[in-house]
């Protein structure tokens, strides 16, 4: 089955998962995924993250998901900004804090993806992939 939006369904996978309070969630992997997978870890919105190759020729990327407490994940929010059917860009001086600067925007520059934080120290715009909050 195809996936038209790579992104969407790693989001909505992780937020399903959350929902009911699993551990880990399995999503199959992509580049893009795995850069996304790792500014999640490193902003400490997931325990972490390994690629699990199985004997199938795609590989999957294992989500170990982060909660303070027994049911308060440290995720409680995700959303999808640019689509496949409308691209959100913005400059190096448009760079959205999210959530009263409490969320993450996450984008793809030239530089790689990074978050809006860190795009606005380099000086670089780009794609609006996502927030997490």
């Amino acid at each position: 089955m195809t996936v038209t939006d790579p992104i969407a369904d790693m989001l909505t996978r992780i937020r399903n998962a959350i929902n009911v309070r699993h551990p880990l969630v399995s999503i199959p992997a992509s580049k893009m995924k795995l850069e996304l997978a790792r500014i999640l870890a490193q902003e400490g919105f997931i325990e972490g993250y390994e690629v699990i190759r199985p004997n199938t020729p795609q590989a999957t990327v294992r989500i170990r998901l982060h909660y303070r407490t027994k049911n308060d994940p440290a995720i409680t929010g995700l959303k999808r900004v640019s689509k496949p059917g409308l691209r959100v860009y913005v400059g190096k001086g448009e760079i959205p804090r999210y959530y009263g600067g409490m969320g993450v925007t996450v984008m793809s520059t030239s530089r790689g993806v990074m978050t809006g934080r860190q795009a606005w120290r380099d000086g670089v715009g780009g794609e609006l992939l996502c927030y997490v909050w």
